[in-house]
C-alpha cells in the first residue's frame, strides 16, 4: 500500500488552480484520507502562500477566502506528520549532506520519518521542485511530480 506525502508545492494545487491540478486531484479523489500525509507545517506554508497571492492581486479576496476554508477543511484530514525531534534531526541531517534549504529539508524530514512510522508500506513524495525529489528519490521515497502528465494511485 503506498502512502502519499504532499510537500507544500503540491498541496497548493488542491487550493489554487495550477499545472498540475487537475492531475493530483485525480491522483487523490480515490484514496482515503490516512494515505495523504502531509507536515505539520505545510498549512501554515500554504496559508501563507495563499495570502501572498491575495496581496499581490493574482487572487481576488472572495476566491482567497474560499481557498483559506478549503484548505482548514483539507487539513483537518490529512495525516499530519508533527515536527517532532525525530523530524526535526532528519531535516538537520539532510541540510549537512545536500544543499536543500531548510524549509525543504523540513518537509522531506518529515517525510522519511513518515516513512519509519509507516514500515513497510511505500512513501510517494509528491511534489514540483525538482531539487527536492532528486533527493527524495536518492533518500529511497519514490518521487511524484503532479505536473509530468496523469499519475494514477496505486
Amino acid at each position: 500500500m503506498s502512502f502519499y506525502f504532499l510537500e507544500a508545492t503540491a498541496f497548493i494545487k488542491l487550493f489554487v488552480q495550477e499545472p498540475g491540478t487537475d492531475s493530483l486531484i485525480r491522483l487523490l479523489e480515490p484514496l482515503e484520507d490516512n494515505r495523504k500525509l502531509i507536515a505539520a507545517s505545510t498549512p501554515l506554508e500554504v496559508y501563507a502562500a495563499i495570502r501572498r497571492r491575495e496581496r499581490a492581486g493574482a487572487i481576488a479576496p472572495e476566491d482567497a477566502a474560499a481557498a483559506l476554508e478549503s484548505l482548514r477543511q483539507e487539513s483537518a484530514r490529512t495525516v499530519q506528520q508533527p515536527l517532532n525531534p525525530a523530524v526535526l534531526e532528519a531535516a538537520r541531517q539532510l541540510l549537512d549532506r545536500t544543499a536543500l534549504r531548510w524549509p525543504e529539508a523540513l518537509q522531506l524530514g518529515a517525510a522519511l520519518t513518515a516513512r519509519d512510522m509507516f514500515q513497510g508500506a511505500d512513501i510517494v513524495f509528491v511534489s514540483t521542485s525538482a531539487p527536492l525529489l532528486e533527493t527524495a528519490k536518492a533518500e529511497g521515497l519514490e518521487p511524484l511530480d503532479p505536473t509530468r502528465g496523469p499519475v494514477a494511485a496505486e
